[in-house]
């Protein structure tokens, strides 16, 4: 089982704020549980979930979306920081 949290902007635009799903031999990494939601969720999430300088932490940690993942991970996607 993954655990997927969505925050800030992300929640909102996805009316999604936490989720379970089971985790598959296919996700094998960040990348792959994005197109895995986008695939079965639609436009909308492909947009939210591909937005340039999305950020991600598994398992407390940030992390680049070739980050490899596991059953029993808990990924959570950050809405990207503006700033200068």
């Amino acid at each position: 089982m993954i655990e997927i949290e969505y925050i800030g902007r992300l929640k909102e635009d996805l009316d999604l704020e936490q989720e379970q799903m089971e985790w598959q031999t296919s996700m094998t990494d960040v990348a792959a549980l994005i197109e895995h939601l986008c695939r079965e969720r639609g436009s909308q999430w492909s947009t939210t979930l591909h937005q340039e300088n999305l950020l991600v932490s598994v398992n407390q940690s940030m992390v680049k979306t070739d980050y490899p993942l596991g059953d029993d991970d808990k990924v959570i996607f950050f809405p990207p920081i503006a700033g200068g």
